[in-house]
């Protein structure tokens, strides 16, 4: 099959023909039919993250049909369309498995960081880890839903811990903010953009989705909100986040990494703020979200490209020239 494949950070992407990957027991072959490209994509491949299994084949935003069961799988039928998540194995009896925090588990591994990924004409997922994707999205549509949405969905989850917030703010306008947005307008509540200074038309893109304020990411919005996301994975904007959020408000970094953020005064934090993180998702999360997503009638802005310009579309990406996301079709 052929397959985009890092074999090391700060080289690219290298096209090649591997052999298929073959199921295990609890495992499924998958025909890819789309794979989004997502940050985390960029920051493997530009050597941000630790570790990553080398080589390894990128991708983690999947559709696909499954084409091969492995031994032990019954809930899952060949033809079946299904989604592959960033969350790709879980040990299932640590205490964070077994407390439903199965996105903590120490043993975890990842689609397209520690296990081969979507960059490819098929892959091998485990069988607990493959959604149902709604027939309300195709393919192409449906790819960012597997981690932009997902993390989004997460966040927001996070963000709304304490009581649901009415003034959610969203730092980064991307795959990710774009469906979370959506999300937050079908619950009747505003959202703030704050986007990359200069950046106009990620700015109108934001309003277009119904943004109640959209501007440099450097302003204060024009009222104190309730919680703000980052999805910008600038550490620079966290204490800018605190200081528009109200007393008991919440900021939530989304990024699985993050540049360094600078200290703050603690008058930023008092009066009961809260700065935490989200990392990874968990099946209830997928169960959850994707059904959501089809009610709230979620319209995911993809330009979809060949396969092969893999290595463009991470390109683009870092130079900050995507509109919504990046969308690969083998």
């Amino acid at each position: 099959m052929r397959a985009l494949v890092l074999d090391a950070p700060g080289l690219g992407l290298n096209e090649r023909h591997v052999a298929d990957p073959a199921p295990g027991p609890g495992q499924v072959l998958i025909r890819v039919n789309a794979c989004g490209v997502c940050r985390t994509d960029l920051h493997l491949v530009d050597g941000e993250l630790a570790e990553p299994k080398l080589p390894v084949i990128p991708g983690h935003e999947v559709i696909g049909t499954v084409s091969e069961l492995g031994e032990g799988v019954t809930h899952l039928g060949r033809g079946q369309r299904v989604g592959v998540p960033w969350l790709g194995f879980t040990c299932g009896v640590c205490d964070y498995c077994r407390s439903g925090r199965e996105n903590l588990c120490e043993a975890a591994r990842f689609t397209g960081y520690t296990l081969d990924g979507g960059y490819a004409e098929a892959l091998v997922a485990d069988a607990r880890y493959c959604f149902n994707v709604p027939d309300a999205f195709d393919d192409t549509h449906a790819a960012p839903l597997m981690c932009a949405g997902l993390i989004g969905y997460r966040a927001l989850c996070i963000a709304d811990a304490k009581t649901t917030a009415q003034r959610v703010g969203l730092y980064g306008f991307g795959a990710a903010a774009h469906i979370v947005a959506q999300l937050i307008v079908h619950q009747g509540r505003e959202f703030y953009a704050g986007v990359r200074p200069g950046d106009r038309a990620a700015a109108e893109f934001a309003r277009k989705l119904g943004a109640r304020w959209a501007g440099d990411s450097t302003q204060r919005p024009p009222e104190l909100l309730d919680s703000a996301i980052l999805f910008a994975p600038v550490g620079d904007l966290v204490p800018l986040a605190l200081s528009a959020v109200r007393p008991g408000g919440r900021v939530v970094c989304a990024g699985i990494h993050m540049s360094a953020i600078p200290s703050f005064d603690y008058e930023l934090l008092w009066r009961e703020r809260q700065l935490v993180s989200v990392a990874n998702l968990t099946r209830k999360d997928g169960e959850e979200f994707l059904p959501l997503a089809a009610e709230a009638k979620v319209q995911t802005s993809v330009t979809p490209l060949p396969l092969g310009q893999a290595n463009r579309a991470l390109a683009r990406l870092r130079r900050g020239e995507v509109e919504g996301a990046m969308v690969l079709t083998p």
